[in-house]
């Protein structure tokens, strides 16, 4: 972490589709994910830019919190939420501290329609329970594969990563857990792509 910082709104303003977004709360469940994955970080997601749309983020949660605009309703699980909304969400109502890697060079159109593709297939299944999460993580430690009925939020972003040609297919998607995501990790990406270090969001109550 370089100490670099930029404020929601210019986040927002060059977001891009893969861009890593990364979460670290203080509240106790947070710091036993942290603790249980020896992690700096408990959640991670993904922006999704296409064309005109406004950005969005493209993660799991346990309950509902805004809209997802996939589906048009409020519900737990994998989703696709207007991006300004969610970070505001989980800064100013639950109290995490976000942060950004963005992907270089940007996705080809042909990601794009696979990113669709994942969405369509993935979108509505259901988040783990905190027994389920820790059988998936025990699971990918050892490389065994988990049911795909439900997902928790690394596995899902690195179910499109694969997807996207960012990962390779080596480890299961559950192996995978918030800070793998995190620069400490030093994530190896494919095809000539680079996530850049971590860059704190100042998020303010204000829009």
């Amino acid at each position: 972490m370089d100490g670099s910082s930029i404020r929601l709104r210019v986040a927002l303003d060059s977001a891009a589709t893969g861009d890593i977004w990364l979460f670290r709360g203080t509240k106790a469940n947070d710091r036993f994910v942290r603790a249980a994955t020896n992690s700096p970080v408990n959640h991670v997601a993904m922006a999704v830019a296409v064309g005109d749309l406004p950005p969005l983020l493209w993660h799991t949660e346990s309950s509902p919190s805004t809209v997802d605009v996939w589906t048009g309703e409020r519900h737990g699980g994998v989703q696709l939420q207007l991006l300004d909304d969610a970070v505001r969400v989980w800064s100013l109502r639950w109290g995490h501290q976000p942060f950004v890697r963005q992907l270089s060079p940007p996705l080809d159109r042909q990601a794009e329609d696979e990113l669709l593709r994942v969405i369509n297939e993935y979108s509505g299944r259901r988040f783990p329970t905190a027994r389920g999460l820790a059988k998936r993580w025990v699971q990918g430690k050892v490389r065994r594969s988990a049911f795909p009925e439900e997902i928790f939020c690394a596995e899902l972003i690195a179910v499109t990563y694969q997807r996207l040609g960012l990962l390779d297919g080596g480890k299961p998607p559950n192996w995978y857990d918030p800070g793998r995501f995190w620069s400490g990790d030093r994530l190896v990406l494919g095809s000539g792509y680079s996530l850049s270090p971590e860059i704190a969001i100042e998020v303010d109550s204000g829009r």
